[in-house]
């Protein structure tokens, strides 16, 4: 959660940077990018207190994200040994079950 966090923040500290076709002239209140970095920086430190607040949403959070390294770690694992099983044996052929193999 906290690399989607970082994410989000720099991209729209980015978007806030370039600068995007259309004319400032009709807006009413525009915000630099000082302005808006202090405000990101507010907003972050409001979120990262969340967990002081809520206990149990950052439990549950990093309960989902280590199931999800587990799963990411075996996913990986699979792929090498399928990709060291086939690099073993070049005549191996690819058998997905839905296809009949082609003789």
């Amino acid at each position: 959660m906290g690399f989607i966090i970082r994410s989000v923040f720099w991209l729209s500290l980015v978007l806030l940077l370039v600068p995007i076709g259309g004319n400032d002239e009709g807006a009413a209140d525009t915000v630099g990018p000082v302005e808006a970095f202090v405000a990101a920086r507010g907003a972050i430190g409001d979120i990262s207190g969340m967990c002081e607040r809520q206990p149990e949403v950052c439990e549950i959070g990093k309960s989902a994200i280590y199931t999800i390294g587990v799963r990411a770690r075996e996913g990986a694992r699979m792929a090498m040994a399928a990709i060291e099983d086939d690099g073993a044996r070049p005549d191996a052929e690819l058998t997905t079950g839905s296809v009949p193999a082609s003789e």
